[in-house]
């Protein structure tokens, strides 16, 4: 049996996987494939939606794609949706809910493969405009078909504690991540990093002791959580390096070589 046979290492992708420059270097990548060479399976977790990442590359990754901050896991090798935890018609209304006391907000839908967007302003147009995403404005989430991986809401315009309020009291039914900036990221009840981390594992055949998780920023703390063992670069939000089981390398030094260099320790 391969030592890492049925061990699932998951990565966030900005900050964490990929230096400063965005780029995945090459003593990580000796790393992972020396790590996935010997039975485990090593993918991404990210913020991004399908429409929004394009780093897939088979070199590096073996295992479906968790996106959209858990919300779906998309197989890139066999151009299939792994699984789906999207908003249904419970995420359209609750969005028609916040519209109708916050009329001004920007708000951002993702549907599998297609985006939307209602009262585009500039900071949505650089959103998406910096992943490569093409969009279609609309003028009410009624016209933008679910399940949507997740929906952005932008408060240019709005205090977004304002917004943070209003959805605590009239919005249970759905989930959100309070972004440091000017973004509300909504997601489905339940749906966060953690929960896609242990569904994928279940459907890959790992066990929770073998499902490892790095991460830097707040969107990966339930993943940290989650996790078996969970490894936070040196440099990442404070908050989340408190929560980790190993402080590695930062993004910029080989995080994901240390953390495999940890693993092959442990096994």
């Amino acid at each position: 049996m391969n030592k890492f046979e049925n061990v699932l290492l998951l990565t966030d992708f900005d900050g964490t996987f990929a230096n400063d420059n965005g780029v995945i270097t090459e003593d990580n990548i000796e790393m992972i494939s020396y790590f996935t060479s010997h039975g485990g399976h090593f993918s991404v977790s990210t913020g991004r939606t399908y429409q929004g990442f394009h780093h897939y590359n088979k070199r590096y990754i073996n295992a479906p794609v968790l996106l959209a901050n858990g919300a779906m896991a998309f197989d890139y090798e066999k151009n299939e949706i792994y699984f789906h935890n999207g908003l249904g018609f419970e995420g359209r209304e609750a969005i028609k809910k916040i519209l109708n006391r916050f009329p001004d907000l920007t708000v951002e839908m993702y549907p599998f493969n297609e985006t939307y967007a209602i009262n585009l302003t500039d900071i949505s147009h650089r959103h998406f405009s910096s992943q490569g995403i093409a969009y279609q404005v609309v003028n009410s989430p009624d016209e933008v078909p679910v399940p949507w991986a997740k929906s952005m809401i932008a408060c240019e315009k709005t205090d977004p504690k304002e917004v943070h309020r209003f959805m605590d009291e009239f919005t249970p039914e759905i989930s959100y991540i309070k972004t440091t900036g000017e973004f509300i990221e909504v997601l489905a009840k339940g749906v966060d990093k953690g929960s896609g981390l242990m569904k994928l594992a279940r459907c890959l055949n790992v066990a929770e002791k073998d499902a490892y998780a790095v991460g830097d920023g707040l969107n990966d703390m339930e993943m940290i959580v989650a996790a078996s063992k969970s490894f936070v670069p040196e440099n990442g939000n404070k908050d989340v390096l408190k929560a980790a089981d190993y402080v590695v390398r930062s993004n910029n030094n080989g995080a994901i070589a240390n953390v495999i260099e940890i693993l092959d320790k442990i096994y």
